[in-house]
């Protein structure tokens, strides 16, 4: 993936492009929730990973694009507010599951876990340890793994 096209993916994922009828708007991270559909969207939070795997570089700057920071930023805050929360719009109206509710909370830590070491110029090895843990967990569970 390219940076341009990161950062074109992650405005829509934080549903902060002028292109409000693309579908990712509807259907990216942010935009899934609201309105919430029932599901939650696995794809979009392994883009956001490769979306922050293209972006690491910049994040190490000292200066960073405040744009990007923004969109990082509402993701973070505003999926755990509607999300995970329990005054959040999804747990108080009863529109997402306990089980939901746990993984959104584990991507979202993740994910904020990735970018604070990013940010901080930590190596990309630390920022995405956690990641690749939930990947092979999550593919021995389905016996993808070895099975050991």
């Amino acid at each position: 993936m390219e940076r341009q096209e990161a950062i074109v993916l992650l405005k829509y994922h934080a549903f902060a492009h002028d292109d409000v009828n693309h579908p990712k708007m509807e259907h990216g991270f942010l935009g899934s929730l609201r309105p919430f559909r029932g599901q939650l969207i696995e794809e979009n939070f392994h883009e956001l990973i490769r979306i922050l795997r293209t972006l690491a570089p910049d994040l190490s700057h000292a200066a960073l694009d405040r744009e990007v920071i923004a969109c990082l930023w509402s993701i973070t805050h505003l999926a755990r507010t509607w999300a995970v929360e329990p005054e959040g719009m999804l747990r108080s109206n009863h529109l997402i599951s306990d089980e939901q509710v746990a993984v959104m909370e584990e991507w979202l830590n993740l994910f904020s876990y990735a970018v604070m070491i990013l940010i901080e110029g930590g190596d990309e090895q630390e920022a995405f340890w956690g990641y690749e843990q939930y990947v092979l967990d999550r593919s021995v569970q389905k016996g993808e793994g070895d099975g050991i």
